[in-house]
This record gives structure tokens, sequence and C-alpha cells, in this order.
């Protein structure tokens, strides 16, 4: 079984509620409405979701622990912002393309700073 690191939880709902939530609530306002898709239920997704993933994680391996492990939050985010199962679904989604596209974006970005502070920004020039 696969210890539970508490500091490495921690941080991780730490950084889920500063990357994930705000995603997460973006998306469900944008298919629920702002009366059902609050900011603290997105965090309350966001904390739960992790924090019962990592439990089911050391209990629950492989294919059956992933989709036992997706089931939970499509429940959370149905549960917390009063939707059908497929609403829940199509925000999980749009959620996780939105957040690999804004991560691509600044690891983009990280990407040229890092080579333009060593100096490879620019054209070599010939001897």
């Amino acid at each position: 079984m696969t210890s539970l690191n508490l500091t490495s939880l921690l941080i991780e709902i730490i950084v889920g509620m500063i990357v994930i939530a705000p995603i997460l609530w973006l998306v469900g306002r944008g298919l629920v409405g702002k009366q059902k898709a609050k900011f603290t239920d997105a965090v309350w997704i966001v904390a739960l979701g992790l924090i019962i993933g990592v439990v089911l994680g050391a209990l629950i391996h492989g294919l059956v622990g992933a989709v036992v492990s997706l089931m939970v939050w499509l429940a959370l985010i149905k549960h917390f912002f009063d939707c059908g199962w497929l609403k829940a679904l199509v925000i999980a989604i749009i959620a996780v393309i939105l957040l690999v596209v804004i991560a691509a974006i600044i690891g983009l970005l990280v990407g040229i700073g890092i080579l333009a502070l060593l100096g490879a920004g620019g054209i070599p020039k010939i001897p």
C-alpha cells in the first residue's frame, strides 16, 4: 500500500485550488449558470476530489481505480453544480481541455523566456 504523505496532499490541494478551481468555476458558470456554479463550490469539488482520489488511489489500483476516481469527480461536479451526469461530464471534459491549453501556453512562454535569458533568442552571427 502507498503511504499517505499529508504534506504532499496539502500542496496538491493548494495548487489545485489555485489552478483547477478557477477553470472549473468558469466552465461551470458557462454551462449551468452563476446561481448554480459558485466559486466556493469549485473549491470544494477540487479539495474533496483530491482527498478522495488520494485515499481511493491508495486502496484501488489500475483501471478500476481510475474509473472510480472519475465517477467521484463527476459525482462531485453533479452535486455541487446541481446538474445531471451528462452536463457534469461535459464540464469535466471542457475543464480538462482548458487546463491542458493553459498549461501548454504557460510552458511555451516559460520556455521562450528561458531561451531569451540564455541568449538563444537571436540569430547567430557568422564570423
